[in-house]
């Protein structure tokens, strides 16, 4: 930060271009097309404050009041309310281990307008989708001249192999909008992540963007891209895909010794947390709340359904926690699920 301000004294203090700093466009392009296969020039990168910035913006440049629109069941909430807020008739599509079930889909609604899809790591359920489903996908899409929105926040963090390529580069045709942020790769005050967009679409996000918010502040925006240039931001990856693989092992060891017959742990091959399955008969609402009486914070999985649950969860975060810290939780959560009883 220091450097850039020595270096730049008046340019970081403009508004700048309306798809906001150039370098930075080029630097993202430049890491998504060796890291997640993503096919995209620099001007196709829109840069946002945040992933539901990006949400905001497809929901109203794409969507009419009243259009169908396939959201994963369960899934993200943060969608739900804007696709809502923007008059779209949610379509919820249920996930099974092959990712989103796109048969499912088109006997609910096969002439929906966008699909929002988790494929490199389903939230919350955590299943990678599989290349026969994303081929099916997109083939749909091209049938019925729909968007894909890809929400791709936190491919990065994969275990057991490489990370797994995004679905916007197999596709044959412009019909994939591709979603970052930085916020689970570095923190999320940075407030900056990114849209790829068809290049036919470019100019009319630009717009969008500029006048939905102010741009994010250049002066970050310089920082980011010399830090992805000169290397560290991929060394960062490595190193916290290296920390956060360790902090899973203990969470699954954890698990096994602490919470064996009360919460079925289901750890998969990516991402940042976990699913804790309860018992049948177990409600995950007051399991939540019994959990916050020991001190542990967890999210209840019938929350993010948009009908009925099918199962009983919890989720349970693994990579902001010392080994100490989440064996104690462990603890602790199995201290109050026996309460339970």
């Amino acid at each position: 930060m220091q450097k850039q301000w020595r270096r730049q004294p008046s340019d970081p203090l403009a508004f700048g271009e309306p798809a906001v700093y150039l370098p930075l466009r080029r630097a993202i392009s430049a890491y998504l097309t060796g890291a997640r296969a993503v096919r995209c020039e620099a001007e196709q990168v829109i840069i946002i404050s945040g992933a539901q910035q990006a949400l905001d913006l497809v929901s109203r440049l794409l969507v009419d009041p009243g259009d169908p629109v396939w959201i994963e069941e369960p899934g993200y909430p943060g969608v739900r309310a804007t696709l809502l807020a923007a008059g779209a008739q949610l379509i919820p599509v249920p996930v099974d281990e092959e990712g989103l079930n796109v048969q499912a889909g088109v006997v609910r609604a096969a002439n929906a307008r966008l699909v929002y899809v988790t494929p490199s790591h389903q939230f919350p359920l955590g299943y990678t989708m599989t290349l026969a489903r994303r081929l099916e996908l997109l083939n749909w899409s091209q049938r019925a001249r729909a968007w894909i929105l890809e929400d791709d926040y936190d491919g990065e963090y994969r275990y057991t192999s490489r990370p797994i390529p995004a679905l916007q580069g197999l596709a044959a045709q412009e019909q994939v909008i591709y979603v970052g942020t930085f916020s689970k790769v570095l923190f999320p005050s940075l407030r900056l992540g990114y849209l790829v967009v068809p290049s036919a679409l470019v100019d009319v996000f630009a717009a969008a963007r500029t006048v939905a918010a102010g741009p994010p502040p250049l002066v970050e925006q310089a920082v980011l891209t010399e830090f992805i240039t000169e290397g560290h931001f991929g060394r960062h990856i490595r190193r916290m895909r290296a920390l956060y693989q360790e902090r899973r092992a203990v969470l699954l060891d954890a698990a096994k010794h602490e919470l064996s017959g009360l919460l079925e742990v289901q750890v998969s091959d990516t991402g940042l947390h976990a699913i804790g399955w309860l018992p049948q008969g177990i409600d995950d609402r007051s399991a939540a709340r019994f959990a916050a009486t020991e001190g542990v914070d967890t999210a209840r999985l019938s929350s993010l359904y948009r009908g009925p649950s099918k199962r009983s969860g919890l989720m349970l975060g693994f990579a902001a926690f010392s080994e100490p810290e989440l064996r104690s939780g462990a603890r602790k959560l199995a201290r109050a699920l026996r309460a339970m009883k």
